[in-house]
């Protein structure tokens, strides 16, 4: 009998190892015990760990097929599961192709044990709440779970990469994995106790959930397949989820009473030629220009050209991509639900709104039309060039302090060039005329993340970015 021990409950090398020595040997399946260090099965185990065997002659390899299934199987909890991967291993040396035999019972038991912790992996990326310890810059995040399976370390990557520039902890109960904003480390398990109960963020989670509940579309026994309640004991929004499906008749009553409106439907208006330049210094005969603007195809269409507003006197401009619908309905930028995003952020930062000069870097609205509803559509690099003067113009007028490009359209405008938001995102820019830029995303990037703690983070972020905006409009007031 062979006795062999794994120096942890994922030793997938340790096991492959062993187990090619144990094949190679032409070692029995009913002969070899396996056990992990510090494990119940090694505790009661009385016979001390055998030395791997001596390989015998030749080599044999195996389906990649197997290694692919073997790698999330050995994370599986099953303490059986090594012994049932040597069975299979043992087996395919001879016959490779019973990997493809689906109703085998080693075969079955391996892809429903790999299948059970790929689920696992996808539960925790989706289930996983951080909150906020500090403040501000000096904040760090900690979540609790309590997976499965041993999917730490194979769900751990995802979130290092979609919340690369904050530090944060997730602690289970059997490893705990930490990103410091450069690399991944892990330490041991720890009891929910050391976990944080509570935080700032918790109402908005709340309230963010009861925005997105649609009632017309509540199948309650599909919610609860996709997320069991054993994860609700965890989540912010699960202390909700039951009054709102209490409500979701009335509130479906409600949304079959209120019809929806008809969306405007843009107006042909004969072309005029465009007016002659104005003198730098008179705002509003610029805006009286730049309503008959022909540079490009998109006055065609839109509604009305939606100019900049906002006081001479800014020391701020902020940078938009485009009016949307509501924009190009009113006349004025942000006044949709990007632009109440805006509001709310910008109040949060301490950035006075009604000191800041807000205009977009493309003029008119550029949609599709889809029915009855327009839908928005990028601007491409030839028509932000050909609004560029008005930015430039404005610019000359303003004269701010700061000027914020809020997206890539905003970025490529301001800059004169494509500029990656991920790399000059947060940090002050001097630009060639003289001006101090900053890169942020748009307030409208934020409305249509589709993860809804992603969403909050992002939020975070961006009125942090705003932070910096409230700093150099704080010390410009001081200074006048």
């Amino acid at each position: 009998m062979q006795y062999i021990t794994l120096e942890n409950e994922t030793d997938f090398d340790g096991w492959r190892k062993a187990a090619r020595s144990l094949v190679l040997h032409q070692t029995k399946p009913a002969d070899v015990t396996w056990a992990v260090q510090g494990g119940e099965a090694e505790l009661f185990a009385t016979p001390s760990p055998s030395a791997l065997p001596a390989a015998g002659d030749g080599t044999f390899n195996v389906p990649a097929k197997f290694v692919e299934l073997a790698k999330a199987a050995i994370l599986h909890r099953d303490p059986e599961r090594f012994a049932i991967l040597y069975r299979l291993l043992f087996r395919l040396k001879d016959n490779h192709y019973l990997i493809e035999v689906a109703t085998d019972p080693d075969v079955a038991q391996v892809a429903a044990m790999a299948k059970a912790v790929y689920r696992d992996e996808h539960k925790m990326h989706a289930f996983v709440r951080f909150r906020e310890i500090g403040r501000e810059r000096e904040a760090h995040y900690v979540a609790w779970f309590e997976p499965e399976h041993h999917i730490v370390e194979l769900a751990a990557p995802f979130f290092a990469k979609r919340f690369a520039d904050m530090p944060w902890s997730i602690l289970t109960p059997d490893l705990c994995a930490h990103w410091d904003g450069h690399a991944l480390s892990f330490t041991s398990g720890v009891s929910k106790s050391e976990a944080p109960s509570e935080d700032r963020l918790e109402e908005t989670w709340r309230r963010y959930y009861a925005s997105i509940f649609n009632p017309a579309r509540l199948k309650v026994k599909a919610m609860q397949t996709e997320m069991p309640k054993k994860y609700w004991r965890n989540l912010p929004e699960a202390s909700i989820i039951k009054p709102l499906i209490e409500d979701a008749e009335r509130m479906t009553g409600a949304m079959i009473a209120n019809a929806p409106t008809d969306p405007h439907k843009p107006q042909k208006r004969p072309e005029a030629p465009m007016k002659r330049k104005t003198a730098a210094d008179d705002l509003e005969a610029l805006r009286e220009e730049a309503a008959h603007c022909r540079a490009c195809h998109l006055y065609k269409d839109a509604t009305q050209t939606v100019f900049g507003e906002g006081p001479k006197s800014a020391n701020i401009m902020l940078v938009g991509e485009q009016p949307g619908d509501k924009e190009d309905l009113a006349g004025h930028p942000f006044v949709g639900p990007a632009g109440q995003m805006l509001d709310k952020a910008l109040q949060e930062a301490g950035v006075d709104r009604k000191k800041v000069y807000v205009t977009n870097a493309v003029k008119h609205f550029k949609f599709v039309p889809r029915g009855k509803i327009r839908l928005h559509q990028k601007p491409n690099t030839p028509e932000i060039k050909a609004c560029r003067q008005w930015y430039e113009r404005e610019v000359s007028v303003i004269q701010p302090d700061l000027i914020v490009a809020m997206g890539a359209t905003a970025a490529q405008s301001v800059f004169g060039k494509i500029t990656p938001i991920g790399k000059n995102r947060g940090r002050l820019i001097d630009l060639p005329d003289g001006h101090k830029a900053l890169v942020t995303v748009h307030p409208s990037y934020l409305l249509r993340l589709p993860d809804p703690e992603a969403k909050v983070l992002e939020y975070r972020r961006f009125v942090e970015d705003l932070k910096i905006v409230a700093g150099l409009q704080k010390k410009a007031a001081r200074a006048a």
